[in-house]
């Protein structure tokens, strides 16, 4: 299904989101402001409008299927490198942030200028400007594709008269409607928090807590001195509901330590999928496991790590973990909100690393799930698998260049089977291996063993002898200790012999 909107200075339909495609892909079809002498009048204009943004519905039976009027707004971007491309690309993924977060996107314009202006973010005059421009569409609300501090916040909507939020709100607005676990409620609720303290705005005077004069209900000498105001009791309250937060999630995080601990014990090997939002993982996930995982064409429709048991083609066992999806200027307080998900990836033995082929800026988006691991320990030294997904509905050309950028990489698709078990064979030739070779006679009654060598070990050869079941394999330190318990690899003596590390 495609929606599309009336552009303000055409009448042609410009389809925007593709839901055949990727949630963040737009049809580069144009003739509207861009053609003609549109484009000399832009050229002569800073403040640029940007086609392809709009997400209002012009079918009415949408509009009744919603039940709602869905907040309108204008998006906001500055571009400081001159780079109007990766600027325009990005104001198209603010509106499918806006899009997903519930809202109608009415217009977006960009701005060329050397550093954000310190008051306003876009300059006095360009803020008129945008005050016309979101007049005219009746809009709600002003998005920018940027953080904005504080005082700018005031400042902009000071002139243009509506709301004003930042890129990071917008995001936290869009995980606090899909965080689905405790967990995932608690550090939403914190990052949430964490944004909103230093931007608390006081109201006047009706917000004061604070002791005056005689004319402070007539309290008259005496009563003046150390009081508290309003916004000063709100800081305090959320501070202390901060530190409950954390103190939860840190209990939760040890919950989280003894299921990954168990793994370990047992010698299970993991493999993380990461990924841009709504690049597929979720699909390729359910592909390879069974897993059920919900898939959405939606940003961030999986917030909390899924964890599902999948096994090679030799019956070998191991892990894969969904997590959440990156995106381009993430949050810090995300980043810190959303350790667990990072922590899976930090302890993983493999990352699959799984890249949406069909978007128009694929390798933007690998980059910027470089740039967010590069703050993780130890990330640099695992393993990675770049899997292009979305194979069966990508451009060849992409998809060649992409091969000439990563050769290693693995060409997807969920929908026809391509490829997939090509990459079954890459994560099995990429998960570590047992360290110690064993050769050993098991017992016909310690079947229990021979069970525990063909889940847990890499079995090399296998013979039935009037003694019991002969055993050539490759197993971790923690079955060598059960084998040694069992009076099996006692070198020398005994069944078996031992060797490695």
């Amino acid at each position: 299904m495609k929606e599309s909107f009336i552009n303000a200075k055409s009448s042609r339909p410009i389809h925007v989101l593709s839901h055949d495609g990727t949630a963040l892909q737009a049809d580069p079809a144009y003739s509207g402001s861009w053609a003609g002498d549109g484009f000399e009048r832009e050229q002569r204009s800073s403040l640029r409008r940007v086609p392809g943004l709009s997400t209002e519905l012009t079918d009415v039976t949408e509009v009744e299927y919603r039940q709602l009027r869905l907040e309108r707004v204008v998006l906001v971007g500055v571009v400081t490198d001159g780079n109007m491309q990766a600027g325009e690309e990005s104001l198209r993924e603010l509106a499918a942030l806006a899009h997903t977060a519930g809202s109608t996107v009415c217009d977006g314009v960009l701005q060329r200028r050397t550093y954000p202006d310190p008051a306003t973010y876009l300059g006095s005059g360009k803020a008129r400007e945008l005050a016309q421009i979101v007049h005219a569409h009746s809009a709600d609300t002003v998005i920018v594709d940027s953080e904005l501090a504080p005082s700018q916040r005031r400042a902009l909507e000071d002139v243009i008269d509506v709301k004003v939020i930042d890129r990071t709100a917008l995001i936290l607005d869009i995980f606090a409607q899909h965080a689905r676990s405790r967990e995932g409620k608690a550090q939403v609720e914190l990052a949430q928090l964490e944004y909103l303290l230093p931007r608390l705005r006081g109201w006047g005077e009706s917000m004061s807590r604070q002791a005056g004069g005689r004319v402070a209900g007539g309290a008259g000498i005496g009563s003046r001195g150390p009081g508290e105001t309003k916004i000063e009791l709100d800081r305090r309250r959320i501070r202390q509901r901060m530190a409950k937060l954390r103190r939860e999630i840190a209990q939760m995080k040890n919950s989280r330590q003894t299921r990954r601990q168990g793994r370990q014990k047992n010698a299970v090997p993991s493999v993380v999928i990461l990924g841009y939002t709504n690049a597929g993982k979720s699909s390729l996930m359910n592909v390879v496991t069974g897993a059920g995982v919900l898939v959405e064409n939606a940003l961030f429709a999986t917030l909390d790590p899924t964890v599902r048991r999948a096994y090679t083609r030799s019956g070998r066992e191991y892990t894969l973990t969904d997590t959440v999806g990156f995106v381009r200027n993430l949050p810090t307080q995300l980043i810190e909100a959303f350790r667990s998900t990072l922590e899976e990836a930090a302890d993983a033995d493999v990352l699959l690393h799984v890249v949406d082929a069909a978007h128009d800026d694929p390798l933007g988006q690998i980059d910027a799930v470089h740039h967010v691991l590069a703050d993780i320990d130890g990330v640099h030294e695992i393993s990675e698998i770049i899997a292009l997904s979305k194979a069966d509905i990508a451009d060849p050309v992409n998809i060649a260049l992409l091969r000439t950028r990563y050769p290693e990489a693995v060409v997807v698709s969920v929908a026809d089977g391509r490829g997939i078990e090509e990459l079954r064979d890459r994560i099995e030739s990429l998960l570590p291996h047992p360290t110690i070779s064993v050769d050993l006679l098991v017992p016909y009654d310690r079947g229990d063993l021979v069970h525990r060598l063909h889940e847990d070990a890499e079995i090399l050869m296998q013979s039935y002898e009037s003694g019991g079941t002969h055993m050539r394999a490759r197993v971790t330190h923690e079955l060598w200790g059960v084998l040694h318990q069992a009076g099996l690899v006692e070198a020398g003596r005994g069944y078996g012999e031992v060797s490695g590390e």
